[in-house]
């Protein structure tokens, strides 16, 4: 199981926001490049970026950010957040990032993501922002009336077999993570490389996690607020090898 620290950007700095909302905004280090080695420097092998504002102005906008991370660690970054364009994607690719998470453009431009599956095969994540098992797009301040059931039987079928899963109610809130939606989502559909997101609170949501064969589980708040130590993760980054 992956762990995958996350690392939000708005204005070029860290921060976390609280279900979505970008009045909530909190900054933890005016350098994500800081935030980035000291993860490399703990054993961690992957990142989560997501561009905050690229994600309001349905843009690729922190593309600097990411340069920067992946020129200066060894980290695997999927790179999320505005991006709507050929454009978009290529300069996210060409900045460094491993893997690109489309959301939005998943629901509003179905076409031209799935031309993205067919051209970038294993490169393109698909990132699923729910709420009462519902979609959310736009940086989550827009609903739409795609159910998560929909999302996946529209994409899992061509290919796409990786999808980051966001319960927008739990995020940012260190109340715990949706275990049950995970397990629902998993009892359904066997071999999907499902990476949990939204509400980790503790080690225990790290574990259940594992428990329950997730591929992957995002940590941000939980880390920022000390509720979780990158040395506490130590043990499940040794297991993944």
């Amino acid at each position: 199981m992956r762990i995958i620290p996350a690392i939000d950007i708005i204005d070029g700095k860290c921060v976390r926001l609280t279900e979505g909302d970008y009045s909530t905004q909190k900054i933890y280090n005016a350098n994500p490049l800081d935030v980035a080695k000291e993860f490399e420097d703990n054993g961690i092998r992957y990142l989560h970026l997501v561009d905050l504002d690229g994600a309001r102005l349905g843009k690729i906008t922190n593309w600097k950010v990411l340069e920067k991370i992946a020129s200066k660690t060894n980290l695997e970054i999927d790179f999320g957040g505005g991006l709507k364009s050929d454009q978009d994607l290529e300069i996210a690719l060409d900045s460094g990032a491993k893997k690109v998470t489309g959301g939005s453009i998943a629901v509003k431009n179905p076409d031209l993501f799935k031309q993205w599956i067919t051209l970038y095969p294993g490169r393109i994540i698909l990132g699923a922002d729910v709420k009462n098992k519902m979609v959310a797009v736009s940086g989550w301040m827009e609903a739409s009336k795609m159910s998560l059931d929909e999302l996946l039987d529209t994409y899992l079928p061509l290919g796409l077999n990786e999808v980051i899963c966001t319960d927008i109610s739990k995020d940012g809130k260190l109340e715990g993570l949706n275990i049950e939606l995970y397990k629902e989502v998993l009892s359904k559909r066997t071999g999907l490389e499902l990476i949990a997101s939204g509400g980790v609170a503790g080690m225990r949501d790290v574990e259940l996690c594992k428990e329950h064969s997730l591929a992957g589980v995002i940590i941000g708040k939980a880390i920022y607020e000390g509720k979780i130590s990158l040395k506490d993760l130590n043990k499940f980054i040794i297991n993944a090898g």
